[in-house]
């Protein structure tokens, strides 16, 4: 197979991430974490791959439920930010989910958050 009919590897396992709700790259762009000038250059990565990030999902589709020990886990941090956190990692998550299942294929730049693109506006 042809290196572009492979999709994007992620950094951690070289497999291919296949789905967009699996893609740390895409919630990270979802949520503003990720500026739409650059994500065609930044790596891709499972979210599974990247548990610091994957820890805060709480959604039933996303299991297993990835947890984290020591410094950086949600126990170890401030309440408010896991808080935070964990609300706008979730409404990403969400977000992922809404676009997998668009049917009329919104444009890359409506994939982020209302108030991360008015942000960038």
């Amino acid at each position: 197979m042809a290196r572009c009919d492979q999709g994007y590897l992620c950094r951690v396992c070289n497999a291919e991430v296949e789905d967009i709700v699996d893609s740390e790259l895409y919630l990270r762009f979802v949520i503003g974490e990720i500026d739409p000038e650059t994500l065609h250059t930044s790596p891709e990565c499972h979210l599974r791959c990247n548990a610091l990030l994957a820890q805060f999902i709480s959604d039933p589709r996303f299991e297993p439920r990835i947890s984290v020990e020591g410094d950086f886990s949600m126990s170890a941090l401030d309440s408010e930010f896991v808080r935070t956190k964990s609300d706008l990692v979730n409404r990403g998550y969400a977000r992922l989910w809404e676009i997998m299942q668009d049917e009329v294929g919104m444009a890359v730049i409506d994939y982020p958050l209302e108030e991360v693109q008015s942000k960038w506006r």
